[in-house]
């Protein structure tokens, strides 16, 4: 188990075959492989970088020691180029790092080659003034000493200090489109996007998370699936399924058709996507937890992001939570793994010897968290 009161583990990754109407696109996404180390620094960076029908397929391995981030292949111009860029729900626009940029990583310790995109590369390329609507309605308002031809520029500063500046440009999107019984043909679409000039941070050429760039899945009318949506190509509807089997995935634009799942809304006017915990279940006891904890607002409430790889809790609820999981099993011994972790050996099944953990959400629906979900096999060199 995690010894930071506010970390517990849970693998939501569910091995599902996904089948989407005929208006879906696909991705292929790949999950980045790290240490355990990895996951609580990557995630700890993740956390500060929230900002105030297309499938991408995934790939990777969803195991807790070899997870970091997600991350899919993008085509962008024509002729297209393919650029690998980071899936992320807590953000809106796409990006990628440009020709001119300065300090931008030019090699990648995940296993993949860079490419800077050209403008000038791309016969259908085109520059996004500061005059234009794209451009008003994102700052709300025209930008003050704006000139025509002037490139209407981006600049985002993360919580975790790391930045990213540029200008937008227009240019084609190649995808997968499913066109009917499981099978999928390339289309594309004309979208906006930023050229990133400068990075900073652990977005700069010293990272060794180095991609291509971030795509955002956010709400704001900036992101890849509002201007898709915009245009009609799809519903304004994502899907992410994960297989911890094989590993990878799918993330799905356009609403899904089969399987039939279950919903819980999410909360209205939030920057985030946010959804309504209403409480926590241990070996069939609910925690006695005070009854606004897990109200959304001011900063609080449950957000879901495909940019963080743990399940954080309040101090609160996690001091509340852990003496539960463990009261089966009180004498175990534990043990302190790379200063951060607490380990235990043990031969048995975990799933007969430790609880059921159950998290319950508005409109009736629960996820059902096994032990072999919440822990996980640690070996020690």
């Amino acid at each position: 188990m995690m010894d930071l009161r506010y970390l517990l583990l849970i693998i939501l990754a569910l091995e599902i075959l996904c089948v989407a109407n005929g208006d879906n696109l696909v991705f292929q996404v790949e999950r980045r492989k790290t240490t355990l180390s990895g996951i609580k620094h990557h995630d700890h960076h993740r956390r500060g970088r929230f900002l105030s029908s297309v499938d991408f397929n995934l790939g990777g391995n969803g195991l807790p020691t070899r997870t970091g981030l997600y991350f899919t292949k993008l085509g962008l111009g024509s002729p297209k180029k393919d650029y690998y860029v980071q899936v992320d729900t807590g953000s809106d626009i796409l990006w990628v790092n440009c020709v001119e940029c300065s300090r931008c990583p030019t090699k990648s310790q995940i296993g993949m080659d860079l490419t800077l995109y050209d403008p000038k590369g791309s016969h259908t390329s085109e520059l996004i003034s500061c005059d234009h609507e794209f451009c008003s309605s994102t700052y709300d308002g025209p930008i003050p000493g704006c000139k025509a031809e002037t490139p209407c520029p981006y600049s985002i500063t993360y919580g975790d200090g790391s930045a990213t500046t540029g200008y937008y440009v227009r240019d084609y999107l190649t995808f997968d489109r499913i066109n009917g019984n499981l099978h999928t043909a390339p289309q594309n679409s004309s979208i906006i996007f930023g050229c990133g000039a400068v990075q900073s941070g652990t977005l700069g050429a010293s990272s060794e998370e180095a991609l291509d760039g971030i795509i955002g899945f956010g709400q704001e009318n900036s992101s890849v699936l509002s201007q898709l949506a915009a245009s009609r190509k799809v519903k304004k509807i994502f899907s992410h399924c994960l297989d911890n089997i094989r590993g990878g995935g799918i993330f799905a634009i356009g609403e899904l058709v089969e399987p039939k799942v279950r919903t819980t809304p999410l909360v209205p006017n939030m920057a985030h996507y946010n959804v309504v915990l209403k409480n926590i279940e241990v070996d069939g006891d609910v925690l006695q937890l005070p009854s606004d904890i897990f109200d959304s607002g001011n900063g609080k409430g449950t957000v879901i992001d495909s940019g963080t790889t743990l399940a954080y809790l309040p101090v609160i609820v996690y001091d509340q939570l852990i003496p539960k999981i463990f009261a089966r099993q009180p004498e175990l011994k534990l043990a302190r793994i790379e200063e951060q972790f607490k380990c235990f050996p043990y031969a048995g099944n975990v799933d007969g010897g430790f609880p059921v953990v159950k998290l319950h959400f508005e409109g009736s629906l629960s996820l059902t968290v096994y032990p072999h979900d919440y822990l996980f096999q640690y070996k020690v060199v």
